[in-house]
């Protein structure tokens, strides 16, 4: 499935340098990066659930956005969104 990966991880910090250097690691092990914060990634559902796993582990839910939309192999699933996550939109953004 494609699954596109958006972040925007509070740098202001040491901490929150590290946060970001750790979570695009993370994301260009599973796919490839096609903007400086997004991802596009082919993977199956159960590499999704681990890198979102993994992703949950690093950021500061407080301070930092983790956006997930799982594309899935024919069309639009549904979108993750963890952390300080900006509105969610009611019309599908995607056609």
């Amino acid at each position: 499935m494609l699954v596109l990966i958006a972040y925007d991880i509070n740098t202001t910090t040491a901490e929150g340098r590290f946060r970001l250097r750790t979570v695009s690691k993370l994301c260009e092990r599973y796919g490839k990066r096609v903007q400086k914060s997004l991802f596009e990634c082919s993977i199956n559902a159960a590499e999704e659930r681990l890198l979102e796993k993994e992703l949950v582990r690093q950021i500061d839910p407080a301070r930092d956005s983790l956006r997930i939309y799982l594309l899935g192999n024919h069309g639009f699933d549904k979108i993750v969104c963890l952390g300080n996550a900006s509105p969610s939109f009611t019309d599908v953004l995607i056609y």
